[in-house]
């Protein structure tokens, strides 16, 4: 979904569905189980089927960046009591990081958030506190494997 501000368009809002993402290769990843789940039971609750967008109005239009800021993250946010400030966008990079101190492959954050390049994937590795403990952990029990 895309939202075209009203500065190009002159309109109040022009939304746009495009099949495809902004780097023109789709990409699928895991969810688990249990969120599988939780969507399961809101699509049959909100009765959306098929096409109908996951998150939309009450009439089943997309819900503006402005709305979803003010009404959803903005509350969201403030009833976590997180001090700083936490963009929508900083999601991304906290899954990154928990796949990462969780043990996922570096290759495989990499190719589940669609970087080209390694490097980019590798920022967020400066962030997990005990990489250096994890290390030691992985090559000890490599080194002690039977055979």
């Amino acid at each position: 979904m895309l939202e075209v501000s009203k500065k190009i368009t002159g309109a109040d809002k022009v939304w746009s569905i495009r099949d495809y993402p902004k780097d023109n290769e789709h990409r699928t990843i895991r969810i688990g189980d249990h969120l599988c789940q939780d969507v399961r039971e809101y699509l049959m609750a909100t009765g959306k089927r098929g096409e109908d967008l996951l998150f939309s109005t009450s009439t089943g239009s997309p819900v503006s960046r402005n709305v979803f800021r003010t009404r959803v993250w903005l509350p969201a946010v403030a009833s976590s009591k997180i001090k700083q400030h936490v963009r929508f966008h900083d999601l991304r990079g906290a899954h990154a990081s928990w796949l990462l101190a969780g043990g996922a492959d570096l290759k495989a954050v990499m190719d589940r958030l669609g970087h080209k390049q390694i490097q980019t994937t590798q920022q967020y590795l400066g962030r997990l506190p005990d990489a250096d403990d994890r290390a030691l952990a992985a090559f000890e029990t490599i080194r002690n494997r039977k055979g």
